[in-house]
């Protein structure tokens, strides 16, 4: 169904190829997952299947790419669009319409199909994919996950024959992104649809894979072949893979269910061994303040001052009491975005904000920063009302990384955006610069911020938000786009931010789908459900015991409580 025969890509300016003599066949049918690291050139290689490289994009195109049997040298995407279907990373860049239904009957309107066909197909995919009570919204008004689906949506109602998807489950909850995930199985296995799947959390989707392509970047070599064979090698790995390496395991699992299988041994000698030490806030730093509490009053002349040196006894970062958002007409039967928050952030805190997608997790992030004004209650940024508050003050108590990163960026290069940043806050040269090269090692200086990759860009932005060192930090989906290396630096950045090693104990506020992210970072778990707090406590009591929010490590060796690859390696350590 699609070959790739000696394809080279080289990008204008660039000095090497993204791509290079890159050779192998996707049968029909098939599901191939293609891996590799944040910018290593998964995105070209899945563009090049309908054309949009380098008819799109630019550039030298080398070698063959022939779908269906058509060439896509010499076919433009528009001539593929009756068998190629293409879901990018940024959903909002596809949306041609404004609600739900319009978008998912548009490409069948472009393909003049009947009107009878058209009504059943969008019936069939508002059920597949979740979006029976949202088909009415404006696209504009639904949570990043629910647009997600909806593009996936507005791809699969024209039936294609090959569907291309990158990163399809970023901003989707566990439970969306299994549903997706089976729906695509269903694709593959009884319609006989080609996938072709670029993702990063691989622990989501590895098990489904007939076949993987590895993209090592750097114009090396790509490595195809069953997803055992390669990911026994593989820079990127899922934790279930990690865990079969660290533990000898042959033959080396891919589903958790493989892998409790082998995980007796494994589970009989981590019982001899001291269970790892929760993760928790900083000693010197107060509890968070209970719900019943009052707000703490602010005293008079000190706005905008938040004093969360280690050991001074500091208040909350932040402070939510008996918050609520609502959108749209004020209406009794309008069910708030959120309702009666109580929440406070310490110092040193970091807080993973859970939920399924439309929970609230980032209208809470919103209203914490004051892009959201609420309907009622007090938000507190130490003592800085946000609501009223001019964006430069409030980029001082508090910086957001959105989910959509590009809204930060502005300059011509990243060299640019890094010294404007210096600039904007008062820091010194190059601390912009050396956070994102931290964050994301190798990014051009002179690459311009649309033309990364959707990882690096959201380092970029990060970087960005890190120079103003906020005592808060609130972060909606940060992983997306990143791969495990990436993730992992994130990970240890922000650890270092939250134990004080930059001069203050940041309280962090994440909201992530990423369960694997949340073991490895979280102090605290509060799960929103319907704009609710309906669970508040350590991370090992909230996921650890949740089937959907529980991380790999945690499903292969429960009822023990390692959540990590890491505990498991450092419990396995003799003592010294």
């Amino acid at each position: 169904m699609i070959r790739f025969e000696s394809v080279s890509m080289r990008y204008p300016g660039s000095a090497s190829p993204v791509l290079r003599d890159v050779t192998f066949e996707i049968a029909e049918g098939e599901l191939c997952l293609v891996v590799g690291q944040t910018g290593s050139g998964k995105t070209t290689l899945l563009r090049a299947i309908n054309g949009l490289v380098p008819h799109f994009t630019g550039g030298t195109l080398g070698g063959r790419v022939v779908v269906d049997g058509r060439e896509t040298r010499t076919h433009h995407p528009r001539d593929l669009a009756d068998v190629v279907g293409v879901v990018g990373q940024d959903p909002l860049a596809g949306f041609v319409t404004d609600t739900v239904e319009d978008e998912l009957a548009y490409g069948m309107e472009s393909l003049a199909l009947a009107p009878d066909v058209m009504r059943t197909r969008v019936e069939e995919t508002l059920d597949l994919l979740g979006l029976t009570g949202v088909r009415s919204r404006p696209i504009a008004t639904l949570s990043g996950g629910q647009q997600q689906r909806v593009a996936i949506g507005s791809v699969l109602t024209s039936h294609p024959r090959v569907l291309v998807l990158d990163e399809p489950t970023s901003a989707l909850d566990p439970a969306a992104a299994e549903d997706v995930l089976a729906a695509l199985h269903r694709l593959v296995h009884d319609l006989g649809v080609t996938v072709v799947v670029a993702e990063h959390r691989l622990e989501r989707v590895v098990q489904y894979a007939d076949r993987i392509v590895l993209v090592p970047g750097d114009g090396q070599a790509l490595a195809v072949g069953p997803p055992a064979a390669v990911m026994a090698d593989s820079t990127v790995a899922p934790p279930v893979v990690e865990l079969g390496r660290l533990a000898g395991w042959d033959p080396l699992p891919l589903t958790v269910r493989d892998a409790r299988a082998l995980a007796g041994p494994l589970r009989e000698r981590l019982a001899t061994v001291a269970p790892p030490t929760p993760r928790s806030t900083p000693p010197s730093t107060p509890p968070s303040t209970p719900r019943s509490a009052p707000p703490t009053p602010a005293p008079a002349g000190a706005q905008g001052s938040v004093d969360s040196t280690p050991g001074s006894g500091a208040r909350p970062v932040a402070s939510v009491r008996h918050l609520l958002v609502r959108y749209g007409p004020r209406r009794a039967a309008t069910r708030p975005a959120l309702h009666d928050i109580d929440l406070d952030v310490a110092p040193g805190e970091v807080i993973a904000l859970m939920g399924r997608n439309g929970a609230g997790k980032s209208s809470l992030l919103n209203a914490l920063v004051g892009l959201t004004k609420p309907a009622g209650g007090t938000v507190r940024l130490g003592d800085l009302d946000p609501t009223g508050a001019r964006p430069a003050v409030i980029a001082k108590a508090a910086g957001l990384v959105p989910q959509e990163p590009g809204a930060l960026l502005y300059a011509e290069t990243v060299a640019q955006e890094c010294r404007q940043a210096d600039a904007d806050f008062g820091a010194p040269a190059g601390r912009c610069a050396a956070i994102l090269g931290r964050l994301a090692p190798g990014v051009p200086s002179d690459r311009h911020p649309r033309d990364l990759s959707e990882g690096q860009r959201l380092c970029l932005a990060l970087a960005v938000v890190l120079t103003a060192e906020p005592p808060l930090l609130l972060l909606d989906e940060p992983t997306r786009g990143l791969d495990y290396l990436a993730k992992g630096r994130l990970a240890g950045i922000l650890r270092e931010l939250a134990g004080g090693g930059r001069g203050i104990a940041h309280g962090i506020v994440v909201a992530t789908h990423d369960v694997e992210l949340v073991a490895e970072i979280a102090t605290r778990v509060v799960v929103l459900a319907d704009g609710e707090i309906v669970a508040d406590g350590p991370v090992a009591h909230v996921v650890a015991a949740s089937p959907t929010f529980a991380p790999q490590v945690a499903k292969i060796l429960r009822p023990l409580p390692w959540l990590t690859v890491g505990q498991v390696a450092a419990s396995l350590e003799p003592a010294s």
